[in-house]
């Protein structure tokens, strides 16, 4: 039986994250860094900022097998598979099919890249049982604003019904935020048509 979904924040102090995304407050000092398993604060403040989609990822584990290895022992794997790449010092990713592969590979989720995934496409995926990691604007969390753009940021979206849409978000800056929930045609204005389907599964052996 699966476990309830948890909420992951890419941020080790989820109480920080709105002075962090509109107080200018530097998302490294923060006292829980290690929490993250990140082997130095140096490397946290580097990273935080880039993982959304390996906090989806370790919630996704978390919901499977009611735990799942902290976000840098994530980071280092997808590192070793190419899901993320630096060049001249900036850091790329989450990449999908690298991403993919190392969530199958690693951690046995039946995981699947969808470059091109339109909202239809994505509620289908939801009523198969699937989560979707989704790529989103990240003003997603404030969305009675309109959406500045989409995509650049990942949410794990849990569920569908009655034309709303469930997802945990990240970078959520309030408790609503992070585990939220959306009327879809507002989702869609920020949804960029993409993502990762991840087929519920047992608990993994491995």
């Amino acid at each position: 039986m699966p476990n309830p979904f948890p909420t992951t924040t890419q941020y080790a102090s989820p109480d920080l994250i709105a002075a962090i995304a509109y107080a200018g407050h530097n998302p490294g000092n923060d006292p829980r860094w290690h929490e993250s398993g990140a082997p130095d604060q140096d490397d946290y403040t580097r990273w935080c900022g880039h993982l959304c989609g390996i906090a989806c990822l370790h919630m996704a584990l978390t919901h499977r097998d009611g735990h799942a290895p902290t976000l840098f022992e994530l980071r280092d794997g997808a590192l070793r598979y190419g899901a993320y790449t630096e060049q001249d010092g900036k850091i790329r990713g989450l990449i999908y099919a690298p991403a993919v592969t190392y969530a199958q590979e690693v951690h046995g989720l039946d995981a699947q890249a969808h470059p091109n995934l339109p909202m239809n496409r994505l509620l289908e995926l939801l009523d198969t049982g699937h989560q979707v990691i989704a790529s989103v604007h990240k003003e997603i969390r404030r969305p009675e604003r309109p959406a500045p753009g989409q995509g650049g940021h990942l949410v794990l979206v849990t569920g569908h019904s009655d034309g709303t849409v469930a997802f945990r978000n990240p970078s959520g800056h309030t408790e609503a935020a992070r585990d939220a929930r959306l009327p879809a045609t507002t989702f869609a204005m920020f949804y960029a048509g993409r993502g990762i389907g991840i087929a519920a599964s047992t608990p993994h052996a491995g």
